[in-house]
């Protein structure tokens, strides 16, 4: 199918244990970039203007987000 996304999952997603699987996903749109739950990819994405998402990613720190 030409139309469908291409989805791309984190490089620091691993197949499982603890944090591993744990990941989103993300898609460019023509108009908008969205991420989505790896785990649950039937669900529905979140859709932003793609300047925005780069934005927020761009405030995110370079850290851990493993749950205690």
């Amino acid at each position: 199918m030409a139309n469908q996304p291409r989805w791309r999952k984190s490089t620091y997603s691993g197949g499982g244990g603890q944090g591993g699987g744990d990941c989103v996903e993300l898609a460019h749109f023509p108009t908008t970039s969205a991420i989505r739950d790896s785990k649950s990819p039937h669900t529905p994405a979140l859709h932003f203007p793609t300047p925005t998402l780069i934005a927020w990613i761009s405030t995110l720190p370079k850290t851990d987000f493993t749950r205690p």
